[in-house]
C-alpha cells in the first residue's frame, strides 16, 4: 500500500481548524500558494473535495468533516508525545487549557494551581470561562470543568471538589414584598431571575429533590442571565429568586443580605470534576495540574 503524505493532511488539519489559508499558512511556515497546492493534491488524490473555498472564508465539506473528526486528534497525540519528552528535562514544561465557569476558577481552580505554578515557572496554564457545553477534543483543550452529571461517558472525569446543593435565595427586600415560597410549585408565582445556557440556548429548569421525590420547575421572571455572578448581584439587587450552587451565595446569606428558601427541598449532588479525553495520553504538565485539582476528599476515586 501506497504511502500518504503526512504533510498534506496536516495541511488539511490546520486550513479547516484555523478556516483560514492566510493563518494556517503562518502557522504552518509555508506560502499560502504551496499550502493551497498541497490541499489540492490531497484532494486529487482522494477524488473528493475536503474544503469549500469563498472570497472570505474557508470551511470543511462533510468530507472534510468526517476526515477532520477522525485524524484530528492523533496528531494532537503526536504533539503531546514529543511534549512527553519534556520529562527527560529536570523541569516539566508545556501549556495546559482548561474550560470551566468563572466561580469555580476563582473558588478552586486558581487557589489549587498557584502553588504549582510557583514551584514550575515552565508550567503555564490558559483558562477558558465559558458557560456553553465546549467540545474539548474540536476546540483543542486539554480539560474541561463541569458537574458530574454533565460529562460525557466516554471521558475520564476527576473529582476536583465536594459535593454541592443548590440554593434558592432572595433579598431581604424581595421577601418584603413577596411570601417566602414555601413548595417548589409556589415559585410559579416568583418573579425568578432565569440562566441562559449558551450552547443549547434554552433557559435552565430548577431541579429540586425531597425524600427521595424530584420536582422541575421552569420558573419567570423579568432578568434573564447566562453568567452565575450576574445572577448573584441581580439577587442582591432585590430582583427576584435567584437559584445557584449554594456556595454561589454562601457570604451573603451568612451576612443577612440574602435569605434562603426551599433549604429541604435541595438535596446533595455530584460537584464539579476535571475530565479529559480517555485517549489523550497526559502530558507531564498535564498530569501535574491533574494531581494539583484532585480532590483530596475523594482521593482515588475516578469515572472512566
Amino acid at each position: 500500500m501506497a504511502r500518504r503524505n503526512l504533510n498534506d493532511l496536516l495541511s488539511f488539519v490546520t486550513v479547516a481548524r484555523e478556516g483560514s489559508f492566510t493563518r494556517a499558512a503562518a502557522l504552518l511556515g509555508v506560502t499560502q500558494s504551496a499550502l493551497s497546492q498541497a490541499i489540492s493534491g490531497l484532494e486529487a488524490r482522494l477524488e473528493i473535495r475536503l474544503l469549500t473555498r469563498t472570497t472570505r472564508s474557508v470551511s470543511p465539506t462533510a468530507a472534510g468533516e468526517r476526515l477532520l473528526h477522525a485524524i484530528g486528534y492523533r496528531f494532537d497525540e503526536i504533539e503531546a508525545e514529543l511534549d512527553e519528552l519534556s520529562d527527560l528535562r529536570d523541569k516539566p514544561t508545556g501549556t495546559v487549557r482548561i474550560t470551566c465557569g468563572d466561580h469555580v476558577l476563582k473558588t478552586t481552580l486558581l487557589p489549587k494551581v498557584a502553588p504549582l505554578l510557583r514551584q514550575y515557572p515552565d508550567v503555564k496554564v490558559e483558562f477558558d470561562v465559558n458557560y456553553g457545553l465546549r467540545d474539548i477534543v474540536a476546540d483543542r483543550f486539554d480539560a474541561g470543568v463541569r458537574l458530574g452529571d454533565t460529562i460525557d461517558k466516554d471521558m475520564i472525569a476527576v473529582p476536583i471538589g465536594p459535593r454541592l446543593r443548590m440554593a434558592a435565595v432572595a433579598a431581604p427586600d424581595y421577601f418584603a414584598r413577596h411570601p417566602k415560597p414555601k413548595t417548589p410549585q409556589d415559585l410559579t408565582q416568583h418573579s425568578c431571575i432565569n440562566i441562559r445556557f449558551p450552547t443549547h440556548g434554552g433557559l435552565y429548569v430548577w431541579e429540586f429533590e425531597r425524600k427521595g421525590k424530584q420536582v422541575n420547575v421552569r420558573v419567570e421572571g423579568q432578568v434573564t442571565l447566562n453568567s452565575t455572578p450576574h445572577i448573584v448581584l441581580a439577587a442582591l439587587q432585590g430582583l427576584g429568586i435567584a437559584f445557584l450552587p449554594e456556595e454561589e451565595f454562601a457570604p451573603h446569606i451568612e451576612e443577612g443580605r440574602l435569605v434562603r428558601v426551599l433549604e429541604d427541598w435541595c438535596a446533595p449532588f455530584e460537584g464539579y470534576y476535571l475530565y479529559y479525553p480517555s485517549r489523550r495520553q497526559p502530558s507531564p504538565a498535564f498530569s501535574l495540574v491533574l494531581d494539583a485539582l484532585r480532590s483530596k476528599e475523594a482521593a482515588g476515586k475516578k469515572r472512566q
